[in-house]
């Protein structure tokens, strides 16, 4: 008889009866599960800071399209205005569309919870990077910026105002397959 220490695979196989730790899920925590009241203050915290963000991103493109055109010629400036402004209405509906298909493709392949945590830190690792790039190519993007920050208005809209997200149904397909009743 030995001794040694368990393989990997037999310490991470579950036990047959024990109980299944709910998996906590980044910016929600546990709280989906049960989806009470600290769940929806999780939700409303993300959406009135999105809302924030997005009322932002909105005034500084308009602000930095502005500066940008104030030195054209008035005939050019009104052409460019009013392509912007159907650009500008048009792309929150492509933003919405976009971002309800990946929904549903989210929702018919959702990810584990280890997936959605290595989403969650491989996000965070780029992120530093994306945001300084981000800035050098907003003065090169001025002309069109509206119409940009309308596309991830529509984005995060519709993001913001599904029922359940595919990392929830990840999670409970999880518990399903680990023996924990949901």
């Amino acid at each position: 008889m030995t001794y040694g220490m368990a393989s990997r695979s037999s310490s991470t196989a579950p036990v047959p009866g024990a109980p299944v730790q709910i998996p906590s899920l980044p910016k929600l925590g546990t709280t989906w599960y049960k989806r009470g009241a600290l769940y929806w203050l999780c939700r409303a915290r993300t959406t009135v800071f999105l809302l924030v963000v997005m009322a932002m991103v909105c005034f500084f493109s308009i602000s930095l399209y502005q500066g940008f055109t104030s030195e054209w010629p008035p005939t050019v400036r009104t052409v460019c205005d009013r392509v912007q402004m159907a650009a500008s209405c048009v792309a929150p509906v492509w933003g919405w569309v976009k971002q309800r298909r990946g929904h549903r493709e989210g929702l018919l392949h959702p990810p584990t919870p280890e997936q959605t945590r290595q989403a969650k830190r491989d996000h965070d690792r780029r992120a530093p990077g994306l945001a300084s790039a981000g800035r050098g190519l907003g003065l090169l993007a001025a002309p069109v910026l509206p119409a940009l920050a309308a596309y991830s208005v529509g984005w995060l809209a519709a993001w913001l105002t599904v029922r359940e997200y595919p990392s929830e149904v990840g999670a409970r397909r999880w518990l399903q397959e680990h023996g924990a009743a949901g």
